[in-house]
């Protein structure tokens, strides 16, 4: 069996009973020391969906392992924004440092191992404010190093410290800010700046129900660094008609298989971003 994991687990759940199942048994596997389970309510006016909504939060009722584990149930539907944003302001008032995986994320076993190295690693150096799980991009340069550097990333399965989440703003109140916009400028680069402007103004002016783009801005203005893994640690499987945001089921990074990580981690040289890996994401991202 391989060694129970160190950091704990925060698992946000809604009404996809399956997914959640794949991604609570990976979980079990991992026998956090805490689980934090984070939960939005059901909708009104859509037809059984409390039924759905309870199944999956049944499911992670089922640890059997020794575990601290803290709940944090809406009995009303919050939507995305609300929920994820107030679920993860919860999750770090309760710890220090966290892993974070939706019900559609089903990470490999050995990603709980690498983020237990990277947040325990990191966890004093203010330039690191996440450690992903998910790389699309994958492998990327694996010859080189178990984990690179980056300023663009994925949210699917990630870790962060409550230090690097204070930076968060859910309003993203600074976006109006030319200094704030001007420090995201000089983090990534001009060309990548512009491409975001549009979806980010969006998202200031609340167009959008999501809760993501506004922590990549907190990162963002900070010239924030993500430890992204070398392999693919993380597989999205929520893509398709259940889905809130990734509806296209056919999307080339649905269902994106795995690796293992190996161990020992060799670690790069510098702890500075990936200029190539920025441009890449972005790109494939679009």
């Amino acid at each position: 069996m391989s060694r129970p994991a160190r950091t704990p687990v925060a698992l946000f759940v809604f009404n996809r009973p399956e997914p959640t199942r794949a991604v609570f048994e990976r979980i079990a596997g991992a026998r956090p020391p805490v689980l934090l389970i984070v939960a939005d309510g059901p909708r009104a006016e859509r037809v059984g969906e409390d039924e759905r909504c309870g199944a999956a939060r049944a499911i992670v009722d089922r640890v059997d392992w020794p575990c601290e584990v803290l709940k944090d149930f809406s009995p009303t539907n919050l939507g995305c924004r609300r929920r994820m944003s107030s679920g993860i302001d919860w999750v770090f008032g309760q710890v220090p440092q966290a892993v974070l995986l939706e019900d559609d994320c089903v990470p490999e076993p050995t990603f709980f191992g690498f983020a237990d190295e990277m947040v325990e690693r990191f966890a004093g150096n203010d330039r690191v404010m996440m450690v992903a799980g998910n790389n699309p991009l994958a492998p990327w340069k694996s010859s080189r190093s178990s984990y690179h550097f980056s300023h663009c990333t994925s949210i699917w399965g990630w870790a962060t410290w409550r230090r690097a989440w204070a930076a968060y703003d859910v309003d993203m109140k600074a976006w109006t800010d030319p200094a704030a916009r001007q420090r995201m400028a000089t983090t990534l680069g001009e060309e990548l700046y512009q491409r975001r402007v549009p979806i980010y103004d969006k998202t200031h002016r609340g167009l959008i129900d999501t809760w993501d783009f506004q922590w990549n801005f907190a990162r963002f203005i900070r010239g924030g660094l993500t430890v992204v893994p070398s392999v693919n640690l993380v597989s999205n499987i929520g893509f398709g008609a259940g889905a809130t945001h990734t509806h296209k089921a056919t999307h080339p990074w649905a269902n994106q298989p795995t690796a293992p990580m190996e161990f020992p981690l060799r670690h790069p040289q510098a702890v500075n971003a990936d200029r190539e890996f920025d441009r890449a994401f972005t790109y494939a991202a679009a």
